[in-house]
């Protein structure tokens, strides 16, 4: 190819075109077709009735339910609040009821309720359906956590192009810290759309910070000491881990359990699902798993903090060089002529407009979802 600007354009055309792959993939694959696999249900009774009942329901449900029969309404309780089960079946030949908890997952309350509603219905008595989590009245689906956890994502992968691209010249120390003000920042930003702003949540406020701040720390971490390996193509890195793969895992729109198995295992262990899951135990389940979810985004930050350690490493005998060069460098102003100064000063000047244009790619190149 002779025009090196058509050549430069196609090369960062890759970008944009692999994300187009990529999120197609990620989210098609992840959020077009729902369906329950092994939803965990209950149904309270310990009779042999209720056994049959419960054996029956699984039989023809197939691999889609994994159905437990508990002794008492308050032990259905108990597990929905623990989020063990999606749902739980009180039989009765008067008043049938089903217990959910939307809090956990709207989609999932949902689907409990289309594998139990037509059973009733068959006995010619409608169904009463109890909500024993409910989230608040200004996020009735519960959904608004998934928003928040994209709109932190968004504010740290974004800023890992400044950070690692403008602040290239500064040490690894700088940057590390720089990061770590950034993700505080981040984290404010989200408290306040989900406090304040949006009231998703009416309590607890310092404690969704923390959280925030930790995974958002996690991500700028990770992707400051990448870029100095990976360069431009960091943008679609990031995008790959804390996008594509992030949200989809996450628990914030299906649960895993109407998710294909790809999904549900990342779900385990991904950082924006210890995100959603720690603000949903947070403010919704008496901190019930807030410490497991508090751990998951503990580790990530940690994978951070080692990822630019090795940079810092492998940055230094650059620094090292770069400073010694620039030591034995330092112009002699009677020595040096005016037209050899001169095409010095063009050829720095060259230099820096190369590496800002470099930088800007690199930022418009941050694209949201």
């Amino acid at each position: 190819m002779r025009s090196p600007a058509l050549r430069h354009v196609l090369t960062h055309l890759i970008t944009p075109l692999l994300m187009c792959l990529g999120m197609g993939l990620a989210y098609m694959g992840a959020f077009v077709t729902p369906e329950p696999h092994h939803l965990p249900v209950a149904v309270v009774g310990t009779t042999p009735q209720a056994k049959v009942f419960a054996q029956t329901v699984k039989d023809t449900a197939g691999g889609k339910l994994d159905i437990r029969t508990v002794a008492t309404r308050a032990d259905a309780v108990d597990l929905l609040k623990s989020r063990d089960v999606t749902g739980a079946y009180v039989p009765s030949t008067h008043a049938p009821e089903l217990l959910v908890a939307s809090a956990a997952s709207d989609m999932g309350a949902t689907a409990v309720e289309k594998v139990f509603t037509p059973v009733a219905a068959r006995e010619g008595i409608p169904l009463k359906v109890t909500d024993v989590a409910a989230p608040v009245a200004d996020d009735p689906t519960g959904q608004g956590l998934f928003f928040l956890l994209i709109a932190v994502s968004i504010g740290s992968y974004a800023s890992v192009a400044a950070l690692g691209a403008a602040g290239a010249a500064l040490p690894m120390r700088i940057r590390a810290l720089l990061a770590l003000g950034v993700s505080a920042v981040v984290g404010g930003i989200g408290t306040l759309l989900a406090g304040p702003v949006f009231h998703l949540a009416h309590h607890d406020l310092a404690s969704l910070f923390g959280m925030a701040w930790l995974y958002s720390a996690g991500i700028l971490l990770i992707g400051v000491g990448l870029h100095t390996f990976l360069k431009r193509w960091t943008t679609l890195t990031m995008m790959v881990l804390f996008v594509m793969l992030n949200f989809t895992s996450s628990g914030g729109l299906f649960r895993p359990e109407l998710q294909n198995g790809f999904f549900g295992t990342l779900h385990a262990f991904w950082n924006g699902a210890g995100f959603v899951e720690g603000i949903r135990s947070l403010l919704y389940f008496g901190d019930d798993g807030l410490a497991r979810n508090v751990w998951t985004l503990v580790v990530w930050l940690l994978v951070g903090l080692v990822v630019t350690g090795i940079a810092a490493l492998y940055e230094r005998p650059r620094h090292a060089r770069h400073a010694a060069a620039h030591g034995e460098s330092t112009p002699r102003p009677a020595a040096v002529p005016a037209p050899a100064r001169t095409a010095e000063a063009t050829a720095g000047q060259d230099t820096e407009r190369d590496a800002e244009q470099e930088v800007e790619e690199e930022v418009e190149e941050t694209v949201g979802v």
